[in-house]
Formats: C-alpha cells, structure tokens, sequence
C-alpha cells in the first residue's frame, strides 16, 4: 500500500520536543498551556515511531477482529478476504485525504477539521459521530469480555466461559461481576492517563496478545488440516432470494468498524516528536492490521465454517479433536480477553476528548481540571458497563454503530471534506473516489439498515405464529 505526501514537499520536519500547544479552535485536545501551567506536560518530549505505530495499531485491532470470521461465513471465503483488502484500501486513502487537509487548514484535530470545512455544525457533527461510535465499541468490548469469562448463549446453546469452566457457575463467575471487576481494576486506571502516548507499553502488549491469539488459531487450523479434521469452506455466497441477497450488506458496517481508527490519528500526530513520520506510521499500523485480518479471517472461517459464531471467539469452548485442545482454547481467549482490556483505554481516549470539547467548549483544557477530567471518566464507564449488560450481541452493536457513525468517521466525512475542498489541493482523481466512497458508503449501510429491520419483523412474525 502506498500514501501520497501527506505534507508540501517544502516542509520541513517539525519537532514536538518541548513544544506547547495552544488548542483554541479545538479544546478537546489536551495540549500545554505554557510554561509554569503544568510542569509534567512541558516535559513531554514527543511520541516516538514505534509508540504511534502500536497506538495506532490498537486502535484497529479491537473488536472487530473477532466478527471477520462471520463476515467471511456470509459472503463466502474468496469475496470476504478480498472485501477485507479492499476495506483496507479504502482506508489508507481516507486518512490520507484527512491528514493531507490537516496540514492544509493547519488543524489538530478531526472536529477541527470538519469545523475548517463546514462551520461549528460540521465540528459538533464529528464530535457527536465519535462519541457514539467509540460508545459503541467499548460496550462491544465489554460484552466480548463477559463472552470469554463467564460464557455467552446463541441459538438455545449454551457456550461455558472461561471462569464457568473452570470453577463452575457461581455469582462470581457471572457476567455482571466479572465485568465489574475488571473495569474497576483495569479500565479505570489505564482510562486515567491524560496522554495517549502514556498507552504506548500497553498498546505494544496488545498488540503483541493479538498475535499470540493469531498464532495458536492459525496452529490449531494446520494441526486439524495435516489430520484431515476440517471440510473444504464456503467459497462464494449463497443467494436463493430477494432477502439472502440483501442480508450480504449487512456485513459492511462489520468491515467499517474493523478498519475504523480516523478519531485518533490527529492526536497521535500531534505527539508523534517527528509529524513528518505518520505517513510511515499509518502505512504500517494498516500493513499490520490488515495482515492480521486476512489471516485470522481465513483460518477461523476454515476451523469452524458454517459453524462460526458472530463472536468467534465463543467458538474456542468446544473440543477441537487435538492434543491439549482445552489448554489451546483457554489460551485462545485468554489472550484475546487480556487483548480488549489493553485497547479499551486507548479508544476511550478520544471518547472522552470529544465529549469534552462539545459539552465544555469554552472551558481550559481538560488535562488541566483534575475535576472535570475523573467526573467524565467515572460517568462513561459507568454508561459502557451498563450498556454492556444491557446488549446481548456484538453483531447488534457493529451494525449499529457501523452503519451510522462509523462509516460516517471513515469515509463519509473525509470524501465531504475532499469534495470541499477549501483550499483547492484535491486532484480529480481525489474527487471521483470520494464520490464512490459516499455512494457506496450510503447505499450499502441502507440497505444493511433495511436487511436488518426486515429479519427482525420476520423474526417477530415468525415467533408469534
């Protein structure tokens, strides 16, 4: 994958080291006022490479990882990994698009930039988008770790989780209390930091889990193909009428938010010590991801096919027919659950910047008022842990936010400032692909709206006969 310039040829490489920024137009930043007015932050030196990468990263591979497999059980194996592909594609030119405008217009922030381009509304709009997508993620990470602790039901089956197997049911082997536990002892505290690039060690530590659980699925796959244990997969969809054919959209919203990381660069770029480098840093966080999602796409459709859950990972809680099958599934979803409490403070970063810009404008900034900062902490994770107890599927949740705000943040949003185009830097090439983006961004999550709403009147209709 390649990323035009993302800056003039002319500019040269700007330093962060011990530079304060002023955050006027977007106060939802946390950025040094100064010298004297916060002695912590004036010592920050600039994010490094490999920081950005591994924040960037995680900011990709969350939850979206787990419902590629299903994706791949709707469209069938060869359309769902060239969908996966493509998706990433898409991508790198949107936050191209993005971070070609930021240095244009000299913005620092996503709201910021949609407020250059379209006005105070354009900015709230962007603000409110992120605020619901990132609730909506976090929930869907929330309910993934109760699915691999204290087990999930799908289709009148039962699949045991992690605890549950282990110690049997008891209250304290419950979804409700073991997510409580761990958002008071995990979420809270990484959710306290006030710089994203403070996330970097745990982001590297997720990121490295993601592999782990990649590798031992991917062992688990080899081992059962050698023995002749898995059948030849779904290549192609399978379309008998009106409604199959439509219900193949409704996995878009799943490859939007898989891909969905736009929130965040402008404030890793704004740590990064060296602003000239996110070009390389947004080419390999997506070179890594996308790997990932091919990969792990692939094999767990392979090892579980028709079979595969919206949550694969409640798909490791049956016996594979291996040498220490248990011990490689409790390993499968240990490391992924460990995973998902590594990248929940990295999402909620922005979330809570957002939030913050559109209810306290005019405020200081919030890295500066110790109160208003752990008063939104505590209040969103509270509405994420009741959300979390309240929602039963991750599919439900991914093609909500997905359908709406997601694609909204990914791709409606920088092909609408592209097409703007305030200062005259778009090529046509640039505004061609940004209409197809909105096109196909607006067609496909309609119909995905529809194909939804028509199931679960059918579903309805069905039940009361």
């Amino acid at each position: 994958m390649t990323i035009d310039s993302l800056a003039p040829k002319t500019e040269k490489k700007r330093s962060r080291k011990n530079k304060a920024v002023v955050n006027e137009n977007a106060p939802l930043l946390p950025k040094s006022q100064g010298q004297g007015s916060d002695a912590g932050f004036d010592d920050f030196n600039g994010a490094s490479f490999s920081g950005a990468v591994f924040n960037l990263s995680t900011t990709i591979i969350g939850a979206g990882i787990m419902a590629l497999p299903a994706t791949l059980k709707q469209l069938g194996m060869v359309p769902g990994l060239i969908a996966i592909i493509i998706m990433a594609f898409l991508t790198e030119k949107s936050i191209e698009l993005l971070i070609r405008f930021t240095r244009a217009g000299k913005s620092v922030s996503y709201a910021g930039l949609m407020g250059d381009s379209f006005g105070n509304y354009g900015k709230a709009l962007a603000q409110i988008c992120v605020i619901i997508n990132n609730i909506g993620v976090l929930i869907v990470y929330m309910i993934i770790i109760g699915d691999v602790l204290s087990g999930t039901s799908s289709g009148g089956d039962h699949h045991y989780g992690i605890l549950e197997g282990w110690f049997g049911l008891h209250w304290w082997t419950g979804r409700t209390f073991v997510v409580l536990i761990t958002t008071l002892a995990i979420f809270a505290p990484l959710a306290s930091f006030k710089r994203i690039d403070s996330l970097r060690f745990t982001s590297a530590l997720s990121v490295a889990l993601a592999v782990v659980f990649l590798v031992i699925a991917v062992g688990i796959a080899v081992v059962k193909i050698i023995s002749g244990g898995i059948a030849m997969p779904r290549l192609f969809p399978v379309t008998t009428d009106a409604a199959s054919f439509f219900k193949l959209f409704t996995v878009v919203p799943v490859f939007v938010t898989a891909y969905i990381c736009h929130y965040n660069v402008h404030s890793i770029d704004n740590e990064l010590e060296d602003s000239s480098q996110m070009r390389g840093v947004v080419q390999t966080a997506l070179i890594l991801c996308s790997s990932v999602y091919v990969m792990i796409s692939f094999f767990g459709f392979l090892l579980f096919g028709e079979g595969t859950l919206d949550d694969v990972l409640a798909n490791f809680d049956t016996d594979l027919g291996i040498p220490f099958g248990s011990v490689l599934n409790d390993a499968v979803r240990i490391s992924y659950a460990a995973h998902l409490m590594l990248v929940f403070p990295v999402v909620f970063y922005p979330l809570r910047l957002n939030i913050d810009g559109l209810l306290f404008s005019s405020s200081r900034p919030l890295v500066l008022d110790n109160f208003r900062f752990a008063s939104l902490t505590i209040s969103l994770i509270g509405v994420i842990f009741l959300g979390a107890n309240f929602i039963p599927s991750i599919w439900d949740a991914f093609q909500f936010t997905g359908a709406t705000a997601a694609v909204c943040i990914g791709f409606i949003f920088p092909a609408a400032i592209t097409l703007k185009d305030r200062y005259n830097i778009a090529t046509r090439s640039d505004k061609i692909l940004s209409i197809v983006m909105i096109v196909l961004a607006v067609f496909s999550n309609v119909v995905a709206i529809y194909s939804d709403a028509y199931a679960l009147l059918k579903q309805n209709q069905t039940s009361r006969e």
